[in-house]
């Protein structure tokens, strides 16, 4: 599926640490809080039936695709990458892409019954499955529900068929729409929906029309994000050739805004930057990201935060498998598993983490929450005095108060505009908190 998911947050995060970060190592006022024995796991399923011209994400078109063997990679690496983060509680498990409804249900369930093996998968887990409208047939979708899987999100993208053709997706409106009546069959009150605005040639109007039709079909959960241009891609290409007009920065704002607006009319309530659900329907392992908790990443190009504790490790490692599959289960073979790369994270690091990815939800950061990664550095002592960050709380934008920081519903719409400002001052509050244990 060529669907954004959590990675374009995850993206926004890498892009907003490197413009303040300074190569530099840091020390730590004092060792942070053991981490804890849980972990959200994410599987990446890196085959798709053709690539979307919008898509840049780790995926592959594939010839004579041996699915038992991937297969076996998939199981083979999570047993590894559990055993040595050493978790003992799986708390959900998310199947990403590529486009996972690809697979086997045999798949899904192999991977589920070896996490169920080497931890204690919860009982009532969350257990997402990302989907495509063609290779989601009603019979399919009853495979994977029987494989383990409870959460559907479904890549919908647009109710027009024109933009469906100028993204490059293979099916219609109408074959979306079928798989949403019979995945809410399936999966009631657990099935996604995404979209994305600020197509080339969309207005305002057309955008709110293809939203209002989808509210008035959709379940408990919709996804909404914003069209990125990514280099290297044909949609890129065709816009930068003056082939295509790209909406004014203002005009996608306020298709933003008003599709905010028309979600919390009708009970939504928007629980994350890009994410709205009502009746409770959070997604249980997309909050684990954005709450700095641990998870493991298997599949080619996953990404991973985890703490190696089978080697001795008691720092948090950022990790990434190898992107390109024929190598990725060579190495699965070899080794056991295909990390590619692992860096350490410093404590300033992993703060820098929490706050962008914390803020990026309506409840922030709570002053209980910060504390388990800094104890002795509370939001007060980092942001308290800020000059700057005072002015975000005049503006209307930011809290800073019993409950810890969060932004606005203002303030929410604009978070990337806010995070140079609080990195800088969380940097800035830890050089000087350090300097003076020197």
């Amino acid at each position: 599926m060529a669907a954004p998911g959590w990675l374009r947050p995850r993206a926004r995060l890498a892009a907003a640490l490197r413009s303040v970060r300074a190569a530099r190592k840091h020390r730590a006022l004092q060792p942070p809080r053991a981490e804890p024995v849980q972990a959200a796991l994410y599987v990446h399923w890196p085959y798709c039936q053709k690539r979307c011209s919008y898509c840049n994400f780790n995926k592959y078109i594939p010839r004579g695709l041996d699915e038992a063997s991937v297969r076996s990679c998939l199981t083979q690496e999570a047993q590894t990458l559990i055993r040595l983060s050493q978790v003992q509680r799986i708390s959900s498990v998310f199947f990403g892409g590529g486009t996972p409804s690809l697979a086997s249900p045999l798949t899904i369930a192999a991977v589920l019954e070896t996490v169920s093996s080497c931890a204690h998968l919860v009982a009532d887990a969350e257990v997402t499955l990302e989907a495509n409208p063609t290779s989601a047939g009603a019979l399919r979708l009853a495979g994977f529900r029987a494989s383990g899987v409870n959460r559907l999100s479904i890549g919908i993208q647009s109710l027009d068929n024109a933009e469906l053709r100028l993204l490059g997706r293979d099916h219609t409106a109408d074959e979306a729409l079928g798989t949403l009546e019979e995945a809410k069959k399936l999966f009631p009150g657990r099935t996604s929906v995404d979209l994305i605005f600020g197509l080339p040639g969309q207005s305002v109007s057309s955008w709110a029309r293809g939203l209002e039709e989808l509210l008035q079909l959709c379940d408990d959960h919709v996804s909404l994000y914003q069209l990125t241009l990514e280099r290297g891609t044909s949609l890129f290409k065709q816009v930068q050739q003056g082939a295509l007009p790209v909406p004014k920065q203002e005009v996608v704002a306020e298709m933003y805004e008003s599709a905010r607006e028309m979600l919390r009319d009708v009970g939504f309530r928007q629980y994350e930057v890009s994410n709205f659900a009502r009746n409770g329907a959070l997604s249980t392992h997309n909050l684990s990201y954005w709450q700095g908790s641990q998870y493991v990443g298997i599949g080619p190009g996953a990404h991973g935060r985890f703490v190696p504790r089978a080697h001795g490790g008691s720092l948090r490692e950022a990790r990434i498998q190898t992107l390109e599959p024929d190598s990725w289960m060579k190495e699965v073979l070899a080794f056991g598993h295909g990390t590619r790369k692992q860096t350490v994270l410093s404590q300033l690091e992993v703060l820098e983490e929490v706050l962008v990815l914390g803020l990026r939800t309506d409840t922030g950061i709570t002053h209980q929450h910060w504390q388990q990664f800094a104890a002795s550095l509370s939001l007060w002592d980092m942001f308290g005095a800020s000059e700057e960050v005072k002015e975000l709380e005049d503006q209307g934008l930011l809290l800073l108060d019993n409950r810890g920081l969060r932004c606005s519903w203002k303030g929410l719409a604009v978070l990337d505009s806010l995070l140079l400002t609080l990195l800088n001052q969380l940097q800035q509050s830890w050089a000087d908190r350090t300097a003076h244990q020197t």
